[in-house]
């Protein structure tokens, strides 16, 4: 989870929202990191392990896997945006504690 966390992140470290909507293969490369951490969370966890991380919002990062995955109203690339730029990387910093 945290290499595509890593790669997402820096994908658009020198982005604007505005080049992000501009650029169709940035999009298709974060929102197949989005998926592949929402694949790794529902499936590559055991129970044990998520229940032990409640500060992980697990519930949160199956949601964003469902809606792309399912395509639930469309990719929101806002969503997508705003998950890359100000969610990951607070779980990026959680992922690392839990590892260290």
């Amino acid at each position: 989870m945290l290499e595509r966390i890593d790669r997402a992140i820096i994908y658009c470290h020198d982005q604007t929202f505005a080049s992000f909507q501009q650029n169709t293969m940035l999009q298709e490369a974060c929102v197949f990191n989005i998926l592949q951490i929402g694949e790794l969370a529902k499936y590559g966890l055991s129970d044990p392990f998520v229940t032990s991380h409640p500060d992980i919002p697990w519930h949160q990062i199956n949601g964003m896997r469902n809606r792309i995955f399912h395509g639930y109203e469309g990719v929101q690339l806002r969503i997508v945006w705003e998950t890359i730029t100000e969610d990951f990387p607070k779980l990026q910093t959680a992922l690392a504690a839990i590892l260290d």
